[in-house]
């Protein structure tokens, strides 16, 4: 039997990966059944469930890349680039896949114990590139400093999660601009 690379191996993995985001995206955890999870991602039963353990395992690992990804982009950028990449592009695929699975991320943290547990220490991870990003912009004097990092921190996580819900219903009634501006604005030193 030939052996496969790594690179082919990873390849696969973000092939899965890239598929069920779309499709947990669409049809939410529950309906992502095993027959629609074939079909998103285009390969087998098997060669989804060589990758990842189960389905749990694959939603918590699309969900980690997800959220990887946004840390990486809290810490350069801070929420309120985050919130900016997300109304530019939310009409793309990638960007409405992602949308999906941050409310599906919502939803089983309120309802699956076992999954905010899980979910616990990719929550802090972004918190704290947020906490970074935010103690950063008051040592370079552009954050004002009449309220705690802690307070700020929680008013941008606050406007970042009814941006995703916005945004993941399909709204498009407001100037989300000119309101991201407003929220700049209001943790800026003046």
């Amino acid at each position: 039997m030939p052996r496969v690379s790594q690179e082919h191996l990873d390849s696969r993995r973000q092939q899965i990966l890239d598929g069920a985001r779309s499709c947990f995206a669409k049809f939410g955890y529950e309906g992502a059944t095993v027959r629609r999870l074939e079909e998103a991602t285009g390969l087998s039963r098997g060669a989804i469930f060589h990758h990842f353990r189960d389905k749990d395992a694959l939603f918590l690992a699309v969900a980690s890349v997800d959220a990887a990804e946004m840390a990486a982009t809290v810490a350069e950028r801070g929420l309120v680039g985050v919130m900016q990449d997300l109304t530019a592009g939310a009409d793309k695929p990638e960007i409405s896949g992602w949308l999906g699975t941050q409310l599906e991320v919502a939803r089983r943290l309120r309802t699956d114990p076992e999954f905010a547990e899980a979910w616990g220490r990719r929550r802090e991870a972004i918190a704290e590139a947020s906490r970074e990003r935010l103690e950063h912009q008051r040592e370079i004097g552009v954050l004002r400093t009449d309220v705690d990092i802690d307070v700020l921190a929680g008013f941008l996580q606050l406007m970042y999660d009814g941006l995703v819900r916005y945004l993941a219903t399909g709204r498009d009634d407001l100037d989300i601009t000119r309101i991201l501006k407003l929220v700049e604005e209001a943790v800026r030193r003046h």
